[in-house]
């Protein structure tokens, strides 16, 4: 007995020995092809001992054994064991793994490899976004990911832009996706005073983004809740980096002009058309049009119209040439505490719509500091102004592409050639705002987002995070005593508006490694966000001078109002990823969220969502499979919400007003204490793949959205004393499949041609409307169709005996089918579903080619399946019904019996097919070359001897060429004065067309 607790005891001093003997702190530096790499994992295998790398790439590791084995990984990065054999210094470089998706990916509240992903996110890097040099950052994502439609209004340089993730997933909500910048959710209301908004994101320069993430299916959006429905935009900006201080500039001028032109009758046609209009309508006897003293006399203001003395261009004076300068510096670095990135901007863009332009100066300071190996702190802050001048909206004759109506009959200017005719022509002249009004904007914007951060323990970290985003806007318009305003001797007004927006993020992140095989990372805290507006708004008419533009100097106040309003959300978010073996993944994230927006008993929503995924590629039986490189299975589902109302729209509003000069409140909106949120059910499959060390990889996804308690403006009956009651009301559903392929066609030491694809369809329903149809004018909802479906008499050409309009009848028949019989009496016509304003299909193609020190890419974007309706076509292409200038396809109207054609004969001032039908219906399908660009960069030797690290030199095209059957200005450009109407789409009205640009700079990194 004695002797075996001998033996023990001796065991036991023996292993502490040895333990003592041979047991060691480990220290070094973890790096990767950029430099020192922070936050890399170091494990001692076999056990739990683990830390991570600081700021500076550096780390120490203590109780290691002489002859452990140390696993040194990063995301994105291939893991290396090292045996320490004894040495206390062990440094490592790490590679990237070709056999995987390398890419990180920022998703809310943190970030995470691609290759581990569960989930369905498109990411742009700041190469693709600079590929465009636009003046908005929407623009720059055009057909850069799959299922993300993004469509600028019209031309104008402020025009609002449009980003539809996945379909449209409400009727009266909002339809814009969340937009988050360095963690923070962004102000993205439009703040213009007139029906034509101003995009909102105007204000940020594209140069300083770093990377876009956006966020499509439910499992990666529910992180964000009640607001994740239409996606989420997560915009990083860009780092500095420790070592050397980098010095960039970006510099680039360009010219515009508009992609199309229509074609419009020249001088002698207009006479032709109209004579002969006026002849089918009081007969060929009456000469009031071409007599001397007779219209047209009176239009050509004293000019000789019938020896040609005017043929006046008025679309040559609507569209112009436009230009654009682009000018970026900053300046980036650090050490191993301090890193920041500095910049710069200046934008100048003169638009291609006469009396169009914007000036922007921008400024953004990042600074990240570590303060100690636990605590580091950060600071985003960016500023700018932006001045827009603005023109009318479309449908204002001071518009300048309404003037195509007026008359080529008359002059553009008076005999002096400078001031504006406007005696003689058929509208109000355009010029006239021009050379007697002003319209300016003025954006003042500053955001700015703190964090401090925590490392409790190795595997434990806190973050706060304090976010603010201010947005000034002010307007000041002026019409003086020359223009439409003349009857008042000068109208003005005044508009200001200030938003406010708090964020304040906390939470916990936890990342721990068990036995070697399980990784698990768990994310929990809470949000809170208060945003606040005040508008202040006064107009005057009555000036002494048209020197005096300001309302002060009215003579009469005749309106004015000041509003405050305000809204939060408190939200409570956790997320847990989990992977095996590092090919069995799964996920799972809960957030609560709640709005003072919603009723009282029902302010808080449940937002969950689950995924998992499968490497198969980590198989045995694939893991050294020369062919596959990466194959992964995915599924998600979630629930995501739309909280895209009115700040008051549960309660029961007053309004204070005046009765016979009495102060007075009066009711001014029903109350619905039961108002909910607008909940999105999403499913989402997908199949990521690589093939041939990822010279082959891509992504296929099948997905349905399912949206139920639409929040919808119900009409009410008229006897109810009240237009609209918000409800939640009706269902519908997007389901659709994404292809995503890139491929590295081309690989050698002096060449490289990759290519990048991607196709998406969109099948869009509304499944449930207990109140009937809803009908907007020209779009109709109605349950089987797909939202904002054209609704639509059918056009069916014209008469050959006698020049007649003719509609179809479509009367159903008992077998369910409609009888196409044809007439002549509109009113006997019924309306049909006559298309769609949105995509059925959508595709983006991007090439991208280096040969030595050149550069060379190109995109392709195109959408099939939707179509437009052009508004003014009555006016526009309406065979003389009214004195507008016509479009030249009215040539080939019907004027003898037998003639076969779709244009009727010519009446003027007679109804004879410019009623609402099909007739003014086009498909909108369009391919499109969206950028191109060509690049070459200065050998080394050449660029050193100049003292810069970098010079390159390139030339850029924008919108270069447009491929379409449509006759209108663009596939895409749509009527900009619908307000708030989320029915009324695809309405076309006078709509200026997208500018193409030809751009030549340079970037130089010193």
């Amino acid at each position: 007995m004695k002797n075996t607790l001998l033996k023990v005891f001796l065991s036991f001093l023996t292993i502490l020995c040895t333990s003592l003997t041979y047991s060691q702190d480990v220290s070094g530096s973890v790096s990767d092809s950029n430099g020192p790499l922070p936050g890399a994992t170091i494990l001692v295998k076999g056990t739990t001992n683990s830390t991570q790398t600081n700021m500076d790439g550096t780390y120490a590791i203590r109780n290691v054994g002489s002859n452990a084995v140390l696993i040194f990984s990063y995301i994105g990065l291939k893991t290396q064991e090292i045996n320490v054999k004894g040495k206390s210094v062990v440094n490592t470089l790490l590679k990237v793994d070709s056999a995987e998706l390398n890419e990180v990916l920022i998703i809310g509240f943190g970030k995470q490899s691609k290759r581990k992903l569960t989930d369905n996110i498109a990411s742009i890097s700041a190469e693709q976004i600079n590929q465009i040099p636009v003046s908005n950052l929407q623009g720059a994502l055009t057909a850069k990911a799959a299922g993300v439609q993004i469509t600028q209004i019209n031309g104008k340089v402020e025009g609002g832009v449009k980003i539809r993730v996945r379909g449209i997933s409400s009727i009266s909500s909002s339809q814009e996706p969340l937009y988050v910048l360095d963690g923070m959710p962004i102000i993205n209301d439009n703040e213009s005073t007139s029906a034509a908004p101003i995009n909102p994101l105007i204000s940020l320069n594209p140069n300083d983004v770093e990377s876009i993430e956006i966020l499509k299916d439910a499992s990666s959006a529910a992180i964000y809740g009640a607001r994740g429905t239409n996606g989420v935009v997560l915009i990083t900006t860009k780092q500095g980096k420790s070592g050397k201080t980098k010095i960039s500039l970006n510099s680039s001028a360009g010219w515009s002009e508009a992609t199309h032109k229509m074609s419009w009758l020249n001088a002698a046609q207009y006479v032709e058309l109209f004579t002969e209009a006026s002849a089918n309508t009081w007969g060929a006897s009456d000469l009031w049009l071409t007599e001397p003293g007779g219209s047209f006399d009176k239009l050509s203001n004293g000019l000789d119209w019938r020896n040609g003395q005017i043929d006046t261009d008025w679309q040559d004076l609507a569209l112009v040439k436009g230009s654009v300068q682009d000018h970026t510096f900053s300046i980036s670095g650090g050490d191993s505490k301090t890193v920041f990135f500095l910049s710069g901007g200046y934008n100048n863009t003169q638009g291609i719509v006469r009396g169009n332009s914007m000036d922007r100066y921008s400024y953004r300071g990042n600074l990240d500091h570590k303060v100690s190996d636990k605590l580091r702190v950060g600071l985003n802050t960016s500023l700018s102004k932006s001045h827009i001048t603005r023109i009318g909206t479309d449908n204002s004759f001071s518009t300048p592409l309404q003037a195509v109506a007026q008359s080529p009959l008359s002059p553009a200017y008076l005999a002096d050639g400078i001031t504006p005719n406007n005696e003689t022509t058929l509208y109000y002249n355009f010029l006239m705002q021009e050379f007697n009004g002003s319209w300016d904007v003025n954006i003042f914007r500053t955001i700015m987002n703190s964090y401090l951060e925590y490392k409790i323990i190795p595997e434990l970290s806190f973050r706060t995070e304090l976010g603010y985003d201010n947005n000034n806007q002010t307007e000041e318009y002026f019409s003086g005593s020359l223009t439409q305003s003349a009857s008042t001797n000068g109208y003005a007004d005044a508009n200001a508006i200030q938003s406010d927006k708090y964020s304040i993020n906390n939470y916990f992140t936890y990342n721990k490694t068990f036995k070697e095989d399980y990784d698990l990372e768990f994310v929990g805290g809470m949000s809170f966000e208060e945003s606040a507006r005040k508008r202040q708004y006064v107009a005057g008419t009555g000036f002494p001078s048209d020197d005096l533009q300001t309302v002060e100097s009215a003579s009469e106040i005749t309106s004015g109002l000041s509003s405050r309003t305000k809204y939060n959300f408190l939200s409570y978010f956790g997320r847990a990823t989990f992977s095996v073996k590092d090919k069995y993944l799964l996920k799972g994230s809960l957030r609560y969220d709640g709005s003072s927006r919603f009723g009282a008993s029902n302010r808080y929503g449940v937002f969950p969502a689950a995924s998992a995924g499968w490497i198969i590629s980590q198989e045995d039986f694939l893991k050294d499979n020369n062919t596959i490189s990466l194959l992964k299975l995915r599924g998600s589902f979630g629930i995501t919400g739309n909280a895209g109302i009115g700040n008051f729209a549960s309660l029961g509003l007053f309004n204070g007003s005046a009765y016979n000069k009495t102060s007075a409140i009066n009711p001014s909106q029903l109350s619905n204490q039961d108002l909910k949120w607008e909940k999105t059910n999403q499913v989402d499959a997908g199949i990521d793949f690589g093939f041939l060390n990822n010279r082959v990889s891509g992504e296929i996804d099948y997905y349905v959205k399912k949206t139920n308690d639409l929040l919808l403006n119900e009409p009410l009956p008229g006897t109810s004393g009240w237009s609209t009651l918000t409800r939640n009301v009706g269902s519908l559903t997007n389901k659709g499949f994404e292809f995503v392929l890139n491929t590295t066609n081309v690989k050698t030491n002096n060449l490289s041609w990759k290519t990048s694809l991607n196709l998406a369809t969109l099948n869009n329903k509304v499944t449930n409307l207990p109140g009937g149809d809803i009908v907007d004018e020209r779009n109709i909802v109605r349950v089987g169709e797909t939202i904002s479906s054209f609704y639509l008499v059918q056009y069916a050409g014209v008469d050959p005996a006698n020049g007649d309009a003719l509609f179809y009848k479509n009367t159903p028949n008992s077998d369910g089918s409609l009888d196409k019989t044809k007439t002549n009496d509109y009113n006997e016509a019924n309306r049909v579903i006559s298309g769609s304003p949105y995509p059925t299909f959508m595709t983006g193609m991007t090439n991208t080619i280096l040969f030595k020190n050149l550069d060379f890419s190109f995109t392709f974007q195109g959408e099939w399946g939707a179509s437009l309706y052009n508004e003014a076509g009555k006016f526009q292409s309406g065979n003389a019904r009214y004195e507008d200038n016509q479009t030249t396809d009215q040539l080939n109207r019907w004027q003898n019996p037998g003639d076969i054609t779709n244009v009727p004969q010519a009446r003027m001032y007679r109804t004879n097919g410019q009623q609402a039908s099909t007739r003014y219906l086009e498909k909108s399908d369009f391919v499109r070359l969206r950028n191109l660009s060509l690049g070459y960069t200065l050998p080394k030797k050449i660029s050193q001897k100049i003292s810069v690290d970098r010079l390159r030199l390139y030339m850029t095209g924008v919108n270069l060429l447009t491929f379409t059957n449509y006759t209108g200005y663009d596939p895409e450009s749509s009527y900009d004065n619908n307000g708030d109407s989320n029915i009324r789409k695809g309405i076309a009205f006078y709509s200026a067309p997208p500018a193409k640009t030809i751009i030549i700079g340079f970037n130089i990194d010193l």
